[in-house]
């Protein structure tokens, strides 16, 4: 299907009314308990990734007005599997198999099948941005970067008998699907072994919370 210039920039300029109306509620029923929401009004974009035109997959990103940098710690402490990198003021998240990044100016979310629901889970974010900024006094913000750990080094602490018990061919694999999210530490009925107390830890140190990899 074709569509002109001048219908991608109506149905953008639709979008960018929507999520401004929806700010704007959002303002009022915030500022009429006493508060006002960090975000308040935003520019909007709905499109495909120039790199891959032809996908069906859609990405969408909103223009802020204000800077939202001091609400990332805050949403570091309370998104599972949030990567913040204070650095390059920037938190990136992956929510379902959708790649999101909030920056000083900008939130944005790409790898999504519609272009609706694209816009819907951007209003969405934020949303939860606002929600969170409202409730900083109740959260202990997180100035660390969490990452996923590296393979070997988590099958270094493994029994490395490839026993077979965890259900797993060799520890390895175990050690992959550790930092996948796909297995736990106590899949390894080894690792709960007295002696094994030292290398327990220090796996438990090092293997986040984090979502399941798909």
């Amino acid at each position: 299907m074709q569509v002109s210039i001048s219908q991608v920039g109506a149905s953008l300029e639709q979008g960018c009314c929507r999520v401004m109306e929806t700010n704007r509620e959002w303002e009022r029923e915030m500022g009429s308990g006493g508060s006002t929401p960090l975000i308040g009004s935003c520019d909007i974009e709905v499109f495909t990734p120039p790199c891959d035109p032809g996908a069906e997959r859609f990405a969408a990103r909103a223009r802020l007005n204000t800077d939202i940098s001091e609400v990332l710690p805050f949403l570091n402490a309370t998104l599972r599997g949030a990567v913040y990198l204070r650095e390059a003021n920037a938190l990136i998240w992956k929510k379902g198999g959708h790649n999101i990044a909030f920056h000083a100016y900008e939130v944005a979310t790409s790898n999504v099948e519609d272009r609706d629901e694209a816009e819907k889970e951007l209003r969405g974010l934020i949303d939860l941005v606002n929600r969170t900024w409202k409730r900083r006094a109740e959260i202990t913000p997180d100035f660390e970067t969490h990452q996923r750990p590296n393979p070997v080094a988590v099958f270094r602490l493994l029994p490395q008998t490839n026993c077979g018990d965890c259900g797993e061919a060799t520890c390895f694999t175990f050690a992959l699907k550790l930092v996948a999210s796909q297995r736990k530490l106590g899949d390894c009925p080894r690792l709960m072994a007295p002696d094994s107390a030292a290398s327990l830890s220090a796996l438990q140190a090092m293997i986040a919370d984090f979502p399941a990899m798909r």
